[in-house]
């Protein structure tokens, strides 16, 4: 083992010891930290014997088994917890060394964390790591954001850990400056919400609608997994819904039906509102999560509240067909939205991000990684300038292909009052977009009638702005103008 080792991380929890079994196994030394010694102690004799792994009992011992500049990776529960680390790091490290976050952090916290430590002359990297366990023991994707300079000094590490793409690339580079890392692997995880929510979706309209069992399903999710939507999370549909317990029972129908979640759906929902982007799928996945958690509610609202009695007497096997269809097509849309939110982000806060890039790290290691991502490579290599994913020739094809098995379904799920909430907000947002005059001329006549809040007029220069005294017992006297 070396002397000194090539990078220490903090936090012993699952994503943590992966990690640093993982960077052993690429021929780095890593020293490990917790708080709680304990597991520093169990974890040096336990998985990590033999290997380059030294155990530290104190940040200071820590640091010092460190070759300069000082790499820290800290692997500890967002928010306090992360700030309260640093401080303890910092006594100990000496300018240009870096402390690299590797949690789920917010990342307007990010943001103001490497400027605090830009200013003590220690270098931040924020970096989103997606993959799980098996992935961050493996080959997780990785979305380093921070200081430019401290990135070259982690990219030997990080992209030696990292998933691989057929030809070899390894899915982590360098996203952009401050926040940038922890704001794409938010988005991941927005999307991340949606993809899911869609499989529900589609798992729930299998089942009630059509009568189907969870092994007729699995045969479903195991043939969706060949074509354009094969990716990590059909794959694991698939294999749910064919787990059987003790009593040789699907396991996925005795499992409760209340979501957990973390923030990071909430987190991309909010900074979508803040910056007047329509994240409609994705928001529409964290309130399915929200509702799902009413379950004492739910069930005494069942017992008052009827529907429609569920029938189904068309092609079954066009009609999932149809939802595969509409599963592909909504897909599409919650990627247009989580893009178009990453370019607004980036020209509020002065990123540079990589589009294309961003996909790229994304095909990999990560939770959402599937074939489909390398068509918005595609996209983005053609055109860096994208406005929106639905523009590009493939995405626009598919979506106009898919379209009518995809309103079959929507009108299904509605009529027969199974809850589909992202796939027909996905729909919406289709034919939003698609709409050249929408109705917020009403809108804004609206406005203008109550609040004097002005209105632009088609034959008119766009800028200018009118007020009509609807009434004729209102002034002339306007309210501010409107954002658009």
């Amino acid at each position: 083992m070396k002397t000194l080792s090539d990078i220490g991380l903090i936090g012993l929890a699952v994503m943590g010891e992966n990690l640093i079994l993982n960077m052993a196994s690429k021929g780095f030394t890593v020293t490990a930290y917790n708080r709680s010694t304990d597991k520093v102690e169990n974890f040096v004799n336990g998985r990590a014997k033999g290997l380059s792994i030294r155990g530290a009992y104190s940040v200071e011992e820590l640091v010092q088994s460190l070759e300069r500049p000082r790499k820290v990776m800290i692997m500890v529960k967002s928010g306090a917890p992360v700030d309260a680390t640093i401080e303890q790091l910092i006594p100990y490290l000496d300018k240009g060394d870096i402390i690299i976050d590797g949690g789920n952090t917010h990342f307007p916290d990010t943001i103001r964390r490497e400027k605090y430590l830009a200013d003590l002359g220690i270098h931040f990297v924020g970096a989103g790591v997606s993959g799980g366990e098996e992935g961050a023991l493996t080959g997780p994707s990785i979305m380093p954001g921070g200081s430019e300079e401290a990135w070259l000094s982690v990219k030997p590490i990080f992209q030696a850990i990292s998933a691989k793409v057929d030809d070899g690339s390894p899915c982590c580079d360098y996203v952009g400056q401050n926040g940038a890392g922890h704001f794409v692997k938010m988005v991941h995880n927005g999307i991340e919400y949606g993809d899911m929510q869609l499989l529900c979706e589609a798992y729930q309209i299998m089942k009630e609608v059509l009568g189907m069992s969870a092994d007729e399903m699995h045969e479903v999710f195991k043939h969706w997994n060949t074509t354009e939507l094969d990716s990590y999370l059909v794959e694991i549909t698939r294999d749910i819904l064919a787990y059987k317990d003790e009593d040789g029972s699907p396991l996925v129908e005795r499992i409760l039906d209340t979501a957990g979640q973390k923030g990071t759906g909430k987190w991309t929902g909010v900074i979508a509102l803040d910056l007047g982007v329509p994240l409609t799928l994705i928001a529409e996945s964290v309130f399915a999560r929200c509702i799902s958690a009413l379950k004492s509610e739910r069930v005494e609202a069942s017992k008052v509240l009827s529907g429609p009695v569920k029938q189904f007497d068309g092609d079954k096997a066009a009609f999932i067909e149809d939802l595969r269809q509409a599963v592909l097509a909504s897909k599409i849309v919650s990627y247009a939205q989580g893009y178009t939110l990453m370019r607004e982000a980036a020209k509020e806060f002065n990123w540079d991000l990589n589009y294309g890039g961003i996909a790229l790290m994304w095909r990999g290691g990560c939770i959402i990684r599937s074939a489909f991502l390398g068509k918005i490579k595609d996209a983005f290599d053609k055109n860096p300038a994208l406005n929106n994913l639905l523009l590009d020739d493939y995405f626009t094809n598919t979506v106009v292909k898919a379209q009518e098995g995809w309103r079959r379904v929507a009108m299904s799920a509605i009529g027969n009052g199974v809850p589909a909430p992202c796939l027909t907000a996905a729909l919406n947002y289709f034919d939003g977009y698609r709409t050249e005059r929408l109705p917020a001329n009403l809108l804004q006549a609206q406005r203008d009638y109550f609040g004097a809040h002005t209105y632009e007029r088609t034959d008119k220069p766009r800028g200018e702005f009118f007020h009509t005294n609807w009434t004729g017992r209102g002034g002339n006297t306007a309210s501010s103008t409107y954002n658009a």
